[in-house]
């Protein structure tokens, strides 16, 4: 079952729901059916070894390329 993310055009708040078919999700906080569907983000960890130097946050412990 696919799992939607919207935000509310009426109370603003943000949600994710499971959608059968043609359902019409509604707001949990106010029941609104007035919603804006949203591109949810992903994250994906992939081992392996490290790619070429970033040379982006040059702080070090960088949690992006490592180092």
């Amino acid at each position: 079952m696919p799992i939607f993310e919207y935000r509310c055009q009426e109370c603003g708040k943000k949600f994710e729901v499971y959608l059968r078919g043609k359902e019409v999700p509604k707001c949990p906080d106010c029941g609104s059916d007035s919603l804006k569907k949203l591109i949810s983000s992903f994250n994906s960890n992939v081992s392996g070894g490290k790619g070429a130097s970033c040379g982006g946050c040059g702080g070090g412990n960088c949690s992006s390329c490592g180092k």
